[in-house]
């Protein structure tokens, strides 16, 4: 029944039920009109009064009358409701007390080992499958269990909103197909970036899970001794975020024009995508020269150089114009 959350049983909510509709009623009317016996009615009536859902007359025979819903139900609502919230607060303080409990017992919980390219293609799609937030990816040539363009998973998992930020080292778009299913993988909303050399494999899901092979391995060995651990919260797996994240901060981001033309997978940068102007106006920014006093200089608007200057920090994947400069500097553009 609907009020079981309020405390109430299927009797005594048929029974207030009744009441409300009603306006008043004897144990015996509301034995005739719901089937209970007249000493079911009767017990029925009392727990309700006792609750404070009925009031009745004190003349024989009692006429019980429904307390109006608002008093007799918002407030017990709002005690279950708040002991709910306190119950999962509660249980959320056990559940990070149990696994660091387990962190300390039992390190089995923190690393697991993956034997085999099927054991490791099925975890690698598993957690991509319960990825809420943001998936962490490390591609470097040569497959180990999962082939360029075969992980379906990712598309499914951007459609649902997940974040995939994914670093190529510069000898996998050498692997056959490898440009357009990266090209595929960022008009599907993948943001991706390139480096030399990447030190391993690596995924990790929504910061909490990771699985990073053991040995090197590649299409051409054994299927059956790709070995990766997976790794779950622990010093360890921040490690590797961390890692990711220094990787990140040098690589280059990727840029795909209409014809699918990918610029950038070398991971080195290269000329800079920049006009004279803009390479002037650069130069005066990391002289750290104001906005005003460039526009002057350069005889534009104050808005237009602002404009380029957040043209030239997507271009360089910066966030900040102190990470503009940094990455000028480290592909020439200066």
């Amino acid at each position: 029944m609907a009020l079981e959350a309020a405390g109430v049983s299927d009797a005594e909510e048929a029974v207030y039920r009744l009441l409300v509709t009603v306006g008043q009623a004897s144990a015996e009317g509301v034995a005739s009109r719901t089937g209970l016996s007249p000493a079911e009615a009767e017990a029925v009536l009392d727990a309700l009064a006792v609750q404070g859902m009925a009031s009745h007359t004190g003349t024989l025979p009692r006429n019980f009358r429904a307390t109006p819903p608002d008093v007799a139900l918002m407030p017990r609502l709002k005690r279950n409701s708040d002991a709910l919230d306190l119950a999962r607060a509660e249980a959320t303080n056990l559940l990070q007390l149990y696994r660091d409990t387990m962190r300390r017992r039992d390190a089995s919980e923190l690393i697991e080992v993956i034997t085999g390219a099927e054991a490791l293609r099925q975890h690698l799609r598993q957690i991509q499958a319960s990825a809420q937030d943001e998936m962490l990816w490390f591609c470097k040539t040569q497959y180990v269990a999962m082939p360029s363009g075969s992980n379906d998973s990712e598309f499914e998992a951007l459609g649902r909103g997940v974040r995939y930020r994914v670093l190529y080292e510069k000898a996998f778009f050498d692997d056959e197909g490898a440009v357009d299913n990266v090209v595929a993988g960022v008009r599907a909303g993948e943001v991706a970036r390139a480096v030399p050399h990447l030190p391993l494999r690596l995924a990790v899901a929504d910061r909490a899970i990771a699985i990073c092979p053991l040995v090197p391995g590649g299409p051409r060995g054994n299927p059956d001794e790709a070995t990766a651990a997976l790794v779950r919260d622990s010093n360890l797996l921040a490690a590797l975020v961390a890692l990711f994240e220094r990787y990140w901060e040098d690589a280059v981001p990727l840029h795909i024009d209409a014809s699918g033309a990918v610029a950038g997978t070398d991971g080195a940068g290269g000329p800079a995508p920049l006009s004279a102007v803009d390479r002037r106006l650069l130069a005066l920014l990391v002289a750290g020269v104001t906005d005003k006093a460039v526009a002057t200089q350069l005889g534009l608007s104050r808005r237009t150089v602002q404009r380029r200057i957040q043209r030239m920090m997507e271009v360089a994947g910066a966030a900040t114009r102190m990470q503009l400069a940094w990455q000028a500097a480290r592909r020439g553009w200066l």
